[in-house]
């Protein structure tokens, strides 16, 4: 990797780009000098304090409940590697890798602020970590989203102090002490304040946020072109996605979502071939003609969740803090509310965007709605079942999705002896957000996949040049209409085009880059 693919953590906010950067791509990281001098400076307040024989939270103290003991100096050490040891209770499945390395970037950022009181040495093995790729092992359970994320974080606080289990670059899982021996990182041994530091943050929640952002903003134009090519296939028109009457409302996401499907629609034979006064439809079924003003909403809530998430990249989450001022003090900011809200807005809206999908899938089977075309889309209706399955799966996703659309953020379990009485679960709201946007990439590949069927059955006419393009990339994987085919790989290529940003890629080949 280059030294210009670098991302340099300041004591600044990292932007989202960066997260992406170096949660999914692997960039390496290094920490600026300002940020160095940062930590050091403020160091030397907690160390002012640590030798006082008044008690200070977090640094001569326990911690949550136990707070109310003084911890003498000669027992601080063992104080932070029990903390970081008890804290790490993880438990289940191993988290994804990016959400890993998004995590520990976000608190690698924290730590740079200064404002926690962490030694730069301490920093500087999360960017050694990073640019190694060794990834620590964190678990699915574990964190109530209040004091942030305790316990992944404390997973991969043990790897920094050498204890754990991580993967290294290659994926394999090896002991964290070998892992950092082979890198050449040698483990810290944590100091008065150190163990709260590196535990006390939104950063698994936020690194979850940032990288569903991204993804959604991605999935919002594949559903702009899957609604295209159902509007197409359907014989539905493109005049209600005028400019003039979107902006009769004017809510800046929809006006964005139908621009796109005019400019995805412009050029189509099948559209032209009934726009004229002996066409005896009057109106469009919502799933229709409403697919700007729904995509257009969950782009609105998109850019409400970035805005969160912006403030949050531009936040020193720990507890204490370091002020400006030298003050160091005990605070509320590790509570994941914020956060947790946008988490649960994303998973409505993806339930409603996924909803609305497999509603237009639905009625290119059926032939009392699909205007001419065969049952199911089936080659010999009643010898072949055509997609008529192909809708189950979504339908059964789209049951999923509104199961994981219940927001996570309005449930509490008091903790740690009442201390932490009311918590954000903003960890589970990020969780099932990850599971609700793979959803919603299965149901919109299943409506490509239909929607091309259609396409294909309603030659001679050509569809518009962008979704022709669309067809024509999944029809390099999957063939056209025919016999039954065993349906299962089809769908799982159409996924694969789906995810990968194939089929957008390919209708912005013709119309230009999709809002």
């Amino acid at each position: 990797m280059g030294a210009e693919e670098c991302v340099v953590v300041g004591t600044g906010a990292v932007s989202a780009e960066e997260v992406i950067r170096v949660a999914r791509h692997g960039a390496p990281v290094r920490i600026s000098r300002d940020a160095m001098s940062a930590m050091a400076e403020t160091r030397k307040r907690i160390e002012a304090l640590a030798a006082d024989p008044k008690p200070v939270y977090g640094i001569s103290t326990g911690f949550g409940a136990l707070a109310t003991r003084h911890i003498p100096s000669a027992l601080r050490t063992q104080l932070q590697r029990s903390l970081v040891r008890s804290h790490a209770a993880g438990n289940g499945p191993e988290v994804e890798r990016e959400v890993v390395r998004a995590l520990m970037l976000l608190r690698l950022s924290t730590l740079a602020t200064g404002r926690t009181g962490a030694r730069p040495e301490v920093a500087q093995v999360y960017a050694s970590l990073l640019s190694a790729g060794i990834t620590p092992v964190v678990h699915e359970y574990g964190s109530l989203g209040c004091s942030g994320d305790l316990a992944p974080l404390a997973h991969v606080a043990l790897a920094v102090i050498g204890e754990g289990t991580v993967r290294d670059a290659d994926g394999a899982l090896v002991p964290a002490a070998a892992a950092l021996s082979s890198a050449g990182i040698v483990p810290v041994v944590l100091e008065e304040k150190e163990g709260l530091a590196l535990i006390n943050g939104t950063d698994g929640m936020l690194g979850m946020l940032v990288l569903a952002c991204e993804d959604l903003y991605a999935l919002l134009r594949l559903a702009d072109v899957t609604a295209a090519m159902s509007v197409e296939g359907l014989l539905g028109t493109d005049k209600v996605f005028a400019p003039d009457l979107q902006a009769l409302r004017p809510h800046p996401g929809q006006a964005r979502a139908a621009a796109n499907m005019v400019r995805l629609l412009a050029g189509s034979e099948i559209v032209q071939s009934h726009a004229n006064p002996s066409c005896t439809v009057v109106q469009d079924a919502y799933s229709l003609r409403c697919a700007p003003q729904v995509a257009g909403a969950a782009r609105d809530t998109l850019a409400h969740a970035e805005r969160v998430a912006s403030w949050e990249l531009a936040s020193a989450v720990d507890n204490p803090v370091v002020t400006l001022d030298g003050r160091v003090e005990s605070n509320g900011n590790f509570h994941g509310a914020p956060v947790g809200y946008v988490l649960d807005f994303l998973a409505i809206v993806v339930a409603d965007v996924a909803s609305m999908s497999e509603r237009r899938t639905d009625r290119f089977l059926d032939v009392a709605r699909n205007h001419g075309l065969p049952p199911f889309l089936a080659d010999d209706p009643g010898v072949d079942s055509g997609h008529m399955i192909a809708q189950y799966t979504q339908a059964a996703i789209v049951s999923e999705l509104k199961r994981l659309a219940a927001p996570a953020s309005v449930d509490s379990i008091p903790s740690s002896a009442m201390q932490e009485d009311h918590v954000s679960m903003g960890w589970s709201a990020a969780r099932k957000l990850r599971r609700a946007i793979d959803g919603l990439t299965r149901v919109l590949a299943v409506e490509a996949l239909t929607a091309a069927r259609a396409l294909d059955l309603r030659a001679p006419l050509a569809p518009s040049p962008a979704t022709g393009a669309v067809r024509d990339t999944i029809r390099e994987h999957v063939a056209g209409p025919g016999t039954d085919r065993h349906l299962a790989p089809e769908i799982e290529a159409a996924v694969a085009l789906a995810a990968s940003g194939a089929l957008v890629a390919s209708a912005e080949a013709v119309v230009g880059r999709l809002d």
